[in-house]
């Protein structure tokens, strides 16, 4: 599956860097935001094309590789979220600020959120970054997104075993034959792989990282699990 205002005063920890937006075909985001060949050529802000990318590829590095769009997929904000399932700060994200940004701008149809891998801590973050794939094929990745986020338990801890990925399936009413073959298959290690590619790519080196896609065609970079108001003050500004 498949972007700052310099004045809004969003707190310590955030980095921000403009760049145009590409369009957003394909890999189940939808094309709201395309814009002309002379845009796509734009030169970016050096906080983000650090290797010296094209603003095409740096978007590549965003829409390729993510989950499911969760929300409308009308929304004028897109939300791209890095992370780990095994990260302290990705989950402490996911029980503090994200039920925020659900209630507030995803459940209202303001805001459109998708997931990337970035799998950095051990083996069990592939293991279940690619379990939450296999879920999809049963049209379930989010509910098992919220199952390892709920059932975590530190890194490398043990809690995200190949037994427990198994129980999490059944707890979220998955077929767990079909699920176990997935895994066994390892049949989306190659969406995994290059999302933690695509991250490294953009010079990411922790997580969780958020970049907000907005309807002027600016990137928002936010580094961290920085605090709901943060995410309230950037989406209101670019919702005027």
């Amino acid at each position: 599956m498949k972007v700052h205002l310099p004045s809004i005063g969003i707190g310590v920890g955030v980095i921000v860097a403009v760049i145009i937006a590409v369009s957003l075909f394909g890999h189940g985001i939808p094309n709201p935001m395309a814009v002309s060949t002379e845009q796509q050529s734009a030169t970016l802000d050096k906080t983000v094309s650090q290797n010296g990318l094209s603003a095409k590829d740096t978007l590549s590095l965003l829409i390729d590789n993510t989950s499911p769009v969760l929300g409308s997929d009308n929304a004028p904000i897109t939300m791209i979220e890095f992370g780990d399932y095994q990260c302290f700060f990705c989950n402490k994200f996911y029980h503090t600020i994200e039920p925020d940004v659900v209630k507030n701008y995803i459940d209202t149809g303001k805001v459109r959120m998708v997931f990337k891998d970035f799998v950095i801590i051990g083996q069990d973050s592939v293991n279940a970054a690619h379990a939450a794939h296999c879920a999809q094929e049963q049209n379930k990745f989010w509910q098992y997104h919220d199952e390892l986020y709920n059932n975590w338990n530190g890194e490398n801890t043990g809690w995200a075993s190949s037994a427990n990925l198994l129980k999490f399936a059944k707890n979220v009413g998955l077929n767990d034959t079909q699920f176990g073959q997935c895994m066994a298959q390892s049949k989306y290690i190659s969406t995994v792989q290059g999302s933690l590619s695509d991250a490294k790519g953009l010079g990411l080196t922790g997580t969780p990282d958020f970049f907000i896609i907005a309807p002027d065609k600016t990137i928002t970079k936010i580094e961290g699990a920085q605090p709901f108001t943060v995410f309230d003050e950037l989406f209101k500004s670019k919702l005027k």
